[in-house]
């Protein structure tokens, strides 16, 4: 008996791996493979609660994230429209006013009678404002402060109370109602920006368990009502009661703020997220040295709307999102394609064989 070269079962050894890189992942896209569906599967274990015969709906966080966007920009919009039919009324109102004064008749005409006010009259292209503008006096020019206009200074002032009034008021006719299933305490310390707190223990109550606007949307036309928590634990026994007390249209947001940590870490929460929300990565002993302090707990602010740099955010985030889930759309496309190609191929070149041969035989002559 002859001995075989080498060790017959080298195939089956183990790749030895090195703790220190475990973190470190490839940037080469294959497409669709066992190890990638078998991570899937244990993010979803880990990160969701699934179970048969949920009475309630599900809506994942990114399609939450894609509606609060679309809800901004359309208040936005109404605002911004509404804010236009009042500038035109006010113009319209001064012009009227300016109709008035110069059709008085006994009005002086000269210089040194004209009527004091602090609205200027401006050109029917341009809008009217009322500006009371302090100019500098001649003692300033001479200091060197030179001919300073505080109006501008003014407009601003009032553009960012005008922005903190908005921040502070829910959104009209908004589409869904958010509520935070959890404690106060919880609440307080961190909450997604516009949701309500309404703490699973209110559904004991004998009598009104439900507020007025859980009322109001309840199974209500175009209005949905999502419930969220930290890891699920609380949300689907308070779903499963609401959906068994007779609400249709409630979901509840899968992997709560677990999920929202990973995905949009900034954005669309206020406050710090709870430790147990956060990741734990396997460390090595020199990146545990290295590693930073914590941030300082911040509680969450009273805040009802999205800010202009939080919506910004969720767009990168949510883009970012779409460009790696793009990518590996393309490549298992064209490695479909690819195949679909060489199917294609065989039979072609079949039916060219074919063709040919009976192009042979009809340019021979019958016998």
């Amino acid at each position: 008996m002859k001995k075989n070269i080498g060790d017959s079962e080298i195939l089956q050894k183990k790749v030895p791996q090195n703790p220190k890189y475990q973190h470190v992942r490839t940037r080469l896209d294959t497409g669709n493979s066992m190890t990638k569906y078998l991570e899937r599967i244990e993010e979803m274990n880990r990160n969701y609660r699934y179970k048969k015969d949920e009475l309630f709906k599900r809506i994942k966080v990114t399609t939450f994230a894609q509606l609060v966007l679309q809800v901004a920009s359309v208040s936005e919009e109404s605002e911004m429209s509404e804010e236009e039919l009042l500038r035109l009324e006010d113009s319209s109102s001064v012009m009227t006013d300016k109709e008035v004064v110069t059709e008085r008749p006994n009005s002086i005409t000269s210089p040194h009678n004209e009527p004091r006010s602090p609205i200027q009259f401006i050109d029917s292209d341009e809008s009217a404002e009322s500006v009371h503008s302090s100019r500098s006096t001649l003692q300033s020019v001479i200091s060197g402060v030179g001919e300073l206009d505080l109006g501008n200074d003014l407009d601003k002032s009032k553009e960012s109370s005008s922005m903190s009034k908005l921040l502070d008021k829910p959104y009209e006719d908004c589409p869904f109602l958010l509520l935070d299933v959890r404690d106060r305490d919880c609440y307080d310390q961190c909450h997604i920006i516009g949701a309500k707190n309404y703490p699973t223990a209110m559904l004991a109550r004998t009598m009104n368990p439900f507020t007025s606007e859980i009322l109001q949307f309840r199974n209500a036309h175009g209005k949905i009502i999502i419930l969220y928590d930290e890891d699920e634990r609380v949300a689907i026994q308070t779903a499963t009661t609401m959906c068994e007390r007779g609400f249709e249209n409630l979901f509840m947001l899968s992997g709560g703020l677990k999920v929202i940590a990973q995905k949009f870490p900034k954005g669309l929460t206020t406050g710090t997220f709870p430790s147990t929300c956060l990741s734990h990565q396997v460390q090595t002993k020199s990146a545990q040295k290295r590693a930073t302090p914590r941030e300082p707990v911040v509680p969450a602010e009273n805040k009802w709307r999205f800010s202009t740099e939080d919506l910004e955010m969720i767009k990168n985030y949510l883009e970012n999102m779409l460009m790696s889930t793009g990518t590996t759309s393309r490549l298992s496309q064209l490695s479909s394609g690819r195949m679909d190609s060489r199917n294609s191929q065989v039979p072609s070149s079949a039916s060219s064989a074919r063709s040919q041969s009976s192009t042979i035989s009809h340019s021979k002559p019958w016998k």
